[in-house]
């Protein structure tokens, strides 16, 4: 068994490592920090393209409301002040396969049209198998965003105008799109993770490690809504709607009950 190495960090008498150059002497005050993680995670220094697409990504994904992370994080944070980062933890860990963390998924389905002979056969496979599966297909449709995501909409046009992305993954989520409408029978959106998948691609950042970047990101957001949590808390009110909106339906006494007596 080899004994496991490290590139990433080390620490001496007098200063510290990152990688191969020196924190103090090197980074701080000299490096951003999206240049410093962009060279921790990918290896290699951030070009100037690199900089531009992760600090999108990083911006689009720090926030979109009252989502099930941010109410999570509030209500932790309501019952457990003293701990901040088991609150923001408890948001990152809603990042998954259905909010937040789906470009994943998404990024899986580009890379099978690009490595397909027939790019428009393969993104028409998937949208056909998606559809007769009734499953949801990940990087497409929103809830709230129509005809259009505008997040989308921004992300691809920056992405589409770099000369220096090869553009193999932008066009892979193009021809998933257009195939995607035709399958559906109607427009249905790329949204910001479909975008995100693209753009992370397109700068060589592994489908294994783009969820990272939303993690990254929506720690930040949660941050925030600790911080407004501290100003305007809103989770007890979360806790007290919800515990009178589902209504107990067994046959024991209930708090419920009580409140519409006295109603």
């Amino acid at each position: 068994m080899n004994t496991p190495e490290t590139r990433l960090c080390a620490h001496h008498l007098t200063g510290m490592s990152y990688r191969d150059v020196d924190l103090v002497d090197d980074l701080i005050g000299k490096k951003t920090f999206t240049e410093v993680m962009i060279m921790q995670i990918l290896g290699r220094d951030a070009r100037p393209v690199d900089m531009r697409i992760v600090d999108a990504v990083l911006v689009t994904l720090m926030e979109h409301g009252m989502t099930p992370s941010a109410i999570a994080t509030r209500l932790i944070y309501m019952s457990a002040p003293e701990n901040l980062q088991g609150a923001v933890a408890s948001g990152l860990m809603a990042v998954g396969s259905q909010f937040v963390g789906t470009m994943e998924n998404c990024s899986r389905l580009l890379d099978r049209i690009k490595q397909a002979p027939d790019g428009r056969a393969e993104a028409l496979a998937i949208a056909r198998e998606f559809r007769e599966q009734r499953q949801a297909l990940p990087g497409f449709g929103h809830h709230l965003h129509k005809p259009d995501d505008p997040r989308s909409i921004k992300l691809l046009a920056l992405a589409e105008a770099e000369p220096d992305l090869e553009g193999a993954s932008l066009k892979a989520l193009r021809l998933l799109a257009a195939a995607v409408d035709e399958t559906y029978g109607k427009h249905i959106t790329i949204n910001a993770t479909g975008a995100v998948a693209a753009l992370l691609s397109e700068i060589g950042v592994p489908t294994n490690l783009m969820r990272g970047f939303a993690v990254i990101s929506r720690a930040a957001g949660l941050v925030s809504h600790v911080a407004e949590e501290q100003q305007s808390p809103s989770g007890r009110y979360i806790w007290e709607t919800i515990d009178h909106a589902i209504p107990y339906v067994g046959k024991g006494k209930t708090h419920q009950q009580e409140d519409g007596e006295s109603a």
